[in-house]
């Protein structure tokens, strides 16, 4: 067994900022503090549903503000979609391969964790 040492806590920090400097697909959306609440929102809704910024708000637990903050992420990253010709604007989950990885990956640790 070898012996580990200690890691230098100015050099954790240079690899932590590195991290948020160039973030994983995953940390890019985690990094923000309400998105998560907004991502585990998206898997509690039926698919198909449409939704205003304020019925989400509602629905995660946040500001209508948060929301605002946070859906052109959601958008350019195909998990929702503008549902087009409609006021006031109006989303959907998107049908994409990042919103099926999405449901896989909460359906895995669900499992992981009964």
């Amino acid at each position: 067994m070898s012996e580990s040492t200690p890691r230098d806590s100015a050099s954790d920090q240079d690899v932590k900022q590195a991290r948020l400097d160039h973030p994983s697909g995953l940390l890019h959306l985690t990094q923000h503090e309400s998105v998560p609440i907004l991502l585990d929102a998206i898997l509690d809704l039926p698919p198909g549903r449409e939704f205003n910024k304020s019925e989400f708000a509602d629905h995660a637990g946040v500001t209508r503000q948060t929301v605002g903050t946070y859906i052109d992420l959601l958008l350019d990253v195909d998990i929702v979609e503008e549902v087009p010709q409609t006021t006031p604007q109006r989303y959907r989950v998107t049908e994409s391969d990042v919103v099926e990885a999405l449901y896989e990956l909460n359906s895995a640790i669900n499992a992981a964790g009964e």
